[in-house]
């Protein structure tokens, strides 16, 4: 993985090794399956500590709870959770047969491993976004190639260093990202390729990937709404918002991106958010509160609330002292009011700690909005009016829902997750993680007497017979 080889040699050598491979043991056993994994798991839960230090060090800062909690628990767990059910999802399935045409006969459906599947992971969960895609992968029997974010230069290098004391070249390979590899790496000829990031970049991974007709996975974003209802207790709603908003400081791609709330409760709706800061994050330097992961993004987001500044938006720090740090690339948990459509905060996927208000007098008036929008990655439905979640649910399209609370259906090991439309297509995670990145083969085993001779040329009397028996 050091050579100087420059990025396309090496990432076809690499592929040709796993396509090799891949032929010579194109399915591997159930135990082989579950060895890889608990390989795998292994290799998280003895890394644990280092691999914590160095998504912190790419980060600038990253709150090592928040990484325990989001990155190397849903990896570690989602593993036990594969390994109980991957029997079952290996199983041949038997397949109904019309008895009329193919009497005797029988339909079988095998899950096959695909051979050899490419990972475009992101910076902003680096170990979970390559983990948990790879235990599917693993499960599903398969190889795998995995380019980590230009953002991730600390972890990618220690994974590159580590895992083949775990898992063989030909069965695992990790890329830093040193200019030009992402290009490079989407334009191979792997047998599914997963891409998660910003849309603008996975129209790219698709462009390239369909000059070799690759499928593709895309995860992308989108502007993920809170809907408050009326009847939600505003202080509950406060708690669960803001915990995720704030979580890797708002750099997750299915966190709250803004929320709509009855106008009358917006006021209070800031002081219980302003209280929760306070108690939760003391000042910028707590070590609880991560950073934005690097200049670019930290620039951005400042722009954005300068912008909606101008445009005469009401912004307001939530936590007391300096608004942002430049030295630690930290800003202060920020809410914005009355921010018109036309601002950037409204335009586009904010990804960082600045949660806007939108108000409603009638909810269809939330349902329209969000239409006119790109689907997004996710609603938040917050209501214990289960008529008011279903009609929400039912007329608004996204990739996932959880409702009374932001973010949580992504951790649940048995629902699938993927967005839809401009927010990404395909699914992994649960049965459906490991059917994406199968064959589900079709298999027709004939008898050993074919009915279907009565059909053969030259056609007489009989096959007039036969063909009004079927169709009849």
């Amino acid at each position: 993985m050091h050579t100087e080889l420059p990025p396309t040699s090496q990432l076809e050598d690499a592929l040709a090794l796993q396509r090799q491979a891949y032929l010579a043991h194109p399915v591997p056993s159930l135990d082989e399956r579950k060895k890889d994994l608990r390989t795998l798991q292994r290799f998280i839960r003895e890394h644990q500590d280092a691999l914590v230090a160095a998504i912190s060090a790419d980060y600038g800062h990253r709150s090592r709870h928040e990484t325990l909690l989001a990155e190397v628990f849903p990896a570690v767990d989602g593993i036990d959770h594969i390994i109980s059910h991957l029997r079952g999802w290996m199983r041949v399935q038997r397949r109904g047969l019309d008895w009329r045409s193919f009497l005797g006969a029988s339909n079988r459906v095998i899950p096959q491993p695909l051979g050899v599947v490419g990972v475009i992971v992101p910076w902003n969960f680096p170990l979970n976004l390559s983990m948990v895609p790879l235990s599917y992968i693993f499960a599903a029997g398969n190889r795998a190639m995995v380019k980590m974010s230009e953002n991730s230069r600390h972890l990618a290098a220690y994974l590159i260093e580590h895992m083949p004391a775990y898992l063989p070249p030909e069965k695992l390979q990790f890329f830093d990202e040193t200019g030009g590899v992402g290009v490079a790496f989407s334009k191979l000829k792997f047998d599914h390729l997963l891409f998660t990031g910003s849309g603008q970049t996975g129209k790219a991974v698709m462009v390239a990937a369909a000059q070799n007709l690759c499928p593709v996975t895309l995860e992308l974003g989108g502007k993920a709404p809170a809907i408050v209802c009326d009847d939600f207790p505003l202080p509950l709603a406060a708690e669960r918002i803001m915990f995720v908003k704030l979580l890797n400081a708002g750099q997750i791609c299915t966190t709250v991106d803004h929320a709509w709330l009855p106008a009358a409760k917006v006021d209070a709706f800031v002081t219980l958010a302003r209280a929760l800061v306070a108690k939760r994050y003391p000042s910028l330097s707590s070590p609880d509160y991560t950073a934005i992961i690097d200049q670019r993004a930290f620039e951005r987001l400042l722009v954005a609330l300068d912008d909606a500044r101008s445009r005469g938006a009401q912004v307001i720090s939530l936590m007391d002292g300096l608004a942002f740090d430049r030295a630690s690339r930290k800003i202060a948990p920020h809410m914005v009011l009355n921010a018109p459509p036309q601002s950037l905060l409204l335009q586009r996927e904010i990804f960082g700690p600045i949660l806007p208000l939108r108000t409603y007098d009638q909810l269809d008036d939330v349902v329209t909005s969000i239409n006119a929008g790109p689907r997004p990655l996710a609603i938040y439905p917050f209501s214990y009016d289960a008529t008011k979640v279903q009609h929400l649910i039912d007329h608004v399209m996204s990739g996932g829902v959880s409702v009374n609370d932001a973010l949580f259906h992504v951790g649940q090991h048995d629902l699938p997750f993927g967005g839809v439309g401009d927010s990404g297509m395909g699914h992994y995670h649960a049965r459906e993680g490991f059917e994406t990145f199968s064959k589900l083969r079709p298999v027709f085993y004939q008898t050993r007497f074919s009915s279907l001779k009565f059909l053969f040329p030259p056609y007489g009397k009989l096959a007039d017979w036969v063909l009004r028996f079927l169709i009849r």
